[in-house]
């Protein structure tokens, strides 16, 4: 029930192979902090916004679709309160404003929805109602009027859309020849299409200071997708490439940093974007996680398009997150949380804590993530069967 409250299962341990401390925030069901994009820490608060099925009444592995809700937890007290009764699309079907205030998400009935703390009122602003499925999370605005989603064609192939290990990924790129970004009003008097491509499309973030621009990507493996990112103008709804890909690139993950850059990460040829429980790629089987045809690295670019830094990365990470003054990135290797450091020239390493996740589902990538100050780190693991969610002080 929205407003109850129960003790989180917090507790520490140091890490067997570097010494860290490390602090286990939850012990019960599945929970997921939202995804790296959007930043679960609630910026002025002791506190993170996350999605749990911990009070579904149903034990159901990270892989058999759980029932997840909306939670917030109070760091200092551990206290947990229940924010929605929905059950959401997906454990990383939801965002916030920086300061959590504001939260928008889509649940599991193809309603996206914003709730308002401060209030405690929620507000359908959309529902899916034609051949079409969401398939991003909701990005907020800066200025707050309106949130921002990608959908993308459904139709009658058999095609497994969902499941482990990234069912269906190779061939939903295919397959999606209908994808749009779609617009709806925070007060739910209406949306709109404000954009419609020929591809799947995915991954859109407004800027964190422009409320007319923004990103979205080609979703699809990495070595297929022949231009990845992409910016989107809203006042001409034009799109405009971003960081425009040689024959040689395979780029994903990208995130907006705090100071209104575009990071991404370039792992070269035969390399998917993926990595499974079998510790291999889900599309290129033949070529290992860790192995490059080119010294892999990562970018910050602005949105004119212009590359203002690359730095060779000659490491294997499958999420990177910057710190804000973009001069540290966390990272999950296969095995491993690390530090890198991507002030100087060269990029140096450091191994800050093993991981322990299975990389089966979405859900159980680590995804770590930095606190709006730089001081701690947040991660997911399936470690013992369930997804934790797990905090280091940096």
């Amino acid at each position: 029930m929205v407003g109850s409250t129960q003790q989180s299962e917090m507790r520490t341990f140091k890490d067997e192979q570097t010494g860290r401390t490390i602090t286990q925030l939850t012990a019960t069901g599945n929970n997921v902090h939202l995804y790296f994009t959007e930043n679960s820490f609630v910026r002025g608060q002791n506190a993170i916004i996350f999605s749990s099925d911990r009070d579904s009444g149903k034990d159901r592995a990270p892989h058999e679709d759980p029932a997840y809700s909306l939670y917030r937890m109070d760091l200092d007290t551990g206290l947990v309160e229940r924010l929605t009764d929905d059950v959401m699309r997906s454990a990383h079907a939801a965002t916030k404003t920086p300061d959590g205030t504001l939260i928008s998400y889509t649940a599991s009935d193809g309603k996206v929805k914003a709730l308002n703390l401060e209030t405690g009122k929620t507000t359908v602003l959309y529902e899916e109602t034609g051949p079409f499925s969401i398939a991003s999370v909701p990005s907020i605005a800066a200025n707050r009027r309106y949130v921002a989603f990608c959908r993308n064609e459904e139709n009658e192939s058999p095609i497994h859309y969902h499941g482990a290990n990234y069912a269906g990924f190779k061939e939903r790129y295919y397959e999606i020849k209908d994808g749009r970004i779609t617009v709806a009003m925070i007060d739910g008097s209406g949306a709109f299409d404000v954009f419609r491509d020929t591809h799947q499309v995915g991954h859109f973030q407004f800027s964190p200071d422009d409320s007319t621009f923004g990103t979205f990507c080609h979703e699809g493996p990495w070595n297929l997708v022949t231009q990845r990112m992409w910016y989107l103008d809203f006042i001409s709804r034009e799109a405009t490439p971003c960081f425009r890909q040689t024959e040689e690139d395979s780029i994903g993950h990208e995130f907006w940093t705090q100071d209104g850059y575009i990071f991404f990460d370039d792992r070269g040829p035969g390399h998917d974007g993926t990595i499974t429980s079998d510790r291999t790629q889900a599309v290129v089987t033949d070529v290992h996680v860790n192995e490059n045809a080119m010294i892999p690295f990562v970018g910050l670019m602005d949105r004119k398009g212009n590359l203002i830094k690359r730095i060779d990365m000659p490491f294997y990470c499958n999420h990177y997150h910057s710190n804000p003054d973009n001069s540290l990135l966390v990272g999950d290797d296969v095995d491993q949380l690390v530090l890198i450091d991507i002030s100087g020239e060269k990029a140096t390493l450091e191994p800050l804590a093993s991981h322990g996740t299975s990389w089966h589902t979405q859900s159980s990538h680590c995804h770590p993530t930095w606190d709006w100050d730089g001081s701690r780190i947040l991660y997911a693991s399936d470690k013992g069967g369930r997804v934790q969610l797990y905090l280091m002080d940096m």
